[in-house]
């Protein structure tokens, strides 16, 4: 089974900044195309920002220039720097691990940001 441990979550106020972290395992990170979705309260999941193995990046427009993510391949570990954080921002943040081929999917158990205005 696929495990994806997240971490990092949290309170802050608006303008501020969290980094958010999710580990695999070595042959996960090593195949998978890793994801950050977000979730707020009464709207669907979407996609925050994603980076495949080969390094490419996609973004949701409305944290371009302000959010970035990379992985670091001695720790297994993607990371999502969340900077000039907006009250908007605040969701159930969950890591995704995808198959660049079959699309499997696997998810994280969710982080909680709540940016205060």
């Amino acid at each position: 089974q696929v495990q994806l441990v997240e971490s990092g979550g949290g309170l802050v106020q608006a303008g501020g900044s969290l980094k958010l972290s999710c580990a695999a395992s070595r042959v996960i990170f090593s195949i998978y195309t890793m994801a950050w979705y977000r979730q707020a309260p009464g709207k669907q999941r979407e996609l925050v920002a994603s980076i495949t193995t080969s390094g490419s990046r996609d973004w949701a427009d409305s944290v371009k220039g302000r959010f970035t993510i990379y992985r670091d391949s001695t720790k297994n570990t993607v990371f999502l720097q969340m900077n000039s954080l907006k009250p908007e921002d605040t969701a159930v943040y969950y890591c995704s691990a995808r198959h660049p081929l079959t699309q499997n999917n696997y998810w994280g158990q969710g982080t909680q940001v709540t940016v205060s205005s």
